[in-house]
């Protein structure tokens, strides 16, 4: 099936205003879609394009790129062995997997400086150095990330053509949803067990049935862990990837690598979490020395926290050793009865809806003075000359103490204070209490 995305608007945007100067690289994680939405792209704006997909590596046409002295000669022969017509300012050439060839990702400069034609990239894991150490990044190249399908992209594919629209009115009024909430935070719930991996999305519209969802989340998850296997052969990226629930869970105020691989930190397995985090498969908060606004001045580096890029895979891969049929988080997030040990789903979730807007993710802990107990503020914004403390929760709302204490610390910072949880939009004295779904809109 193919989806909309809101990442097309942003291509067409380059197309009219850069294209002839710019070669476009969609970035993203496996299986995101960035290849079925390049060439949907390609056929609806162009009268022709040619799609080479380089995980193919087909010898006939990466021969072309031995010699690019002679671009007349070049787009002859590429023409011809596709079978395509190309068409002066109105065709595209796809390069698609285009880390799997750097030759062709370098060559942009010289075909970008051609002018007769636009480029598109598509990449997954491109930081990995071995892909471009022996290269020149292209000046001529811009980037867009496509993430998973968001919320709202998720409520078009299922046909709720109206997405989000009203939520925005809600959350900047704020104002209570009433009686559209119960159906609103269902659809929320559905979309937590699915996810927004395109793949998965398509077999819950098309199957309706949530085991064969699973079933395709774990071969997306194998196909990643996979990856970090030649990322990193040793296994270390792939036992940090596979405890991310557990650490999650475990309510550390860092990822522990001490737990998770049973070492110490190193340069080496700072280096590791780096490349995981480009690769969009996961995404890392950092903790803040110092909250304020600036956080990146005060970001550690040793001191962060892994989540999933998406929570439907998140859900699988939290009880990747049970079957789908005995996978509790399944059954509890269905019913509406996930209790606070399994909060973190949530935690997850509003990570997801932070990093897709294009938010830097940074949380603080800080000691409680009662032994070793820290309270800790899930994430931290900032918001003009304010910061914006932000703790998530599962189901109720009653206690909020990290919260209230991280305020009481930096009275002079603080500009709201927010909630996110299950229930409706309402006020608790001066603590803004969220539905979660109005995360986007932060």
């Amino acid at each position: 099936m193919i989806f909309k995305r809101k990442l097309y608007d942003k291509m067409l945007e380059w197309k009219q205003q850069w294209g002839g100067q710019y070669a476009l690289l969609i970035k993203g994680a496996r299986r995101v879609g960035k290849s079925t939405l390049v060439e949907e792209f390609a056929k609806r704006e162009y009268k022709s394009f040619i799609l080479i997909d380089f995980s193919r590596k087909q010898k006939r046409i990466t021969s072309l790129f031995d010699d690019m002295s002679d671009l007349d000669f070049f787009f002859l022969r590429l023409q011809q062995e596709t079978g395509v017509v190309l068409h002066r300012r109105d065709s595209v050439v796809v390069f698609d997997e285009v880390q799997d060839f750097p030759p062709a990702r370098q060559a942009i400069k010289h075909l970008v400086k051609d002018g007769r034609y636009d480029y598109l990239e598509t990449g997954s894991l491109i930081s990995i150095r071995k892909n471009v150490q022996d290269i020149l990044i292209p000046s001529e190249e811009m980037e867009m990330t496509l993430h998973p399908l968001d919320f709202e992209e998720f409520l078009w594919a299922s046909g709720v053509e109206i997405g989000t629209t009203l939520l925005r009115t809600f959350f900047e009024k704020r104002l209570p949803l009433g009686s559209a909430h119960r159906k609103t935070i269902r659809d929320l719930r559905l979309y937590m067990l699915v996810g927004g991996m395109p793949q998965a999305v398509d077999a819950y519209l098309t199957r309706n049935n949530l085991q064969e969802v699973d079933s395709v989340k774990r071969k997306i998850i194998q196909l990643y862990d996979n990856d970090f296997m030649k990322l990193d052969p040793s296994g270390r990226a792939s036992r940090i990837f596979k405890n991310i629930p557990a650490q999650l869970l475990g309510n550390a105020s860092r990822y522990m690598m001490e737990t998770a691989l049973d070492e110490k930190r190193s340069e080496y397995l700072e280096t590791i979490v780096s490349e995981m985090k480009e690769s969009m498969v996961i995404s890392v908060a950092h903790h803040t020395t110092d909250p304020n606004v600036g956080m990146g001045l005060h970001k550690s580096l040793y001191a962060y926290k892994m989540y999933l890029a998406d929570t439907g895979l998140f859900v699988t891969l939290a009880f990747w050793d049970k079957s789908f049929t005995d996978n509790i988080i399944y059954q509890k997030i269905w019913a509406d009865k996930l209790n606070a040990n399994l909060g973190y789903v949530y935690e997850n979730l509003v990570a997801q809806m932070l990093s897709a807007a294009g938010k830097e993710l940074y949380y603080y802990t800080f000691p409680t003075g009662k032994g070793n107990k820290n309270y800790e503020v899930d994430f931290l914004l900032s918001k003009g000359q304010k910061l914006v403390p932000i703790e998530v929760k599962s189901s109720g709302y009653k206690t909020h103490k990290s919260l209230d204490s991280f305020c009481e610390k930096f009275p002079s910072r603080i500009g709201e204070r927010i909630l996110l949880y299950t229930k409706d939009y309402q006020m608790d004295d001066s603590t803004i209490c969220m539905p979660v779904y109005f995360t986007p809109f932060l």
